[in-house]
């Protein structure tokens, strides 16, 4: 199954506790940290909830 590389390109500050929470529930603690995870559908749905603070690239 595919991964997805997420990097946390955008500050949070100043938009919705949903949309914090969900920079949080992706594993991010740091601005720029990256992390990996498997291309699932809530993930998905996750990454596109916060399309505008990160950035995604998919890897084999």
């Amino acid at each position: 199954m595919a991964k997805l590389r997420i990097t946390y390109s955008k500050s949070s500050i100043g938009y919705k506790k949903d949309q914090k929470g969900t920079i949080r529930a992706l594993g991010f603690t740091k601005l720029n940290q990256t992390v990996e995870h498997e291309d699932t559908a809530v993930i998905r749905g996750m990454v596109n909830k916060v399309s505008h603070l990160v950035t995604v690239e998919e890897v084999k």
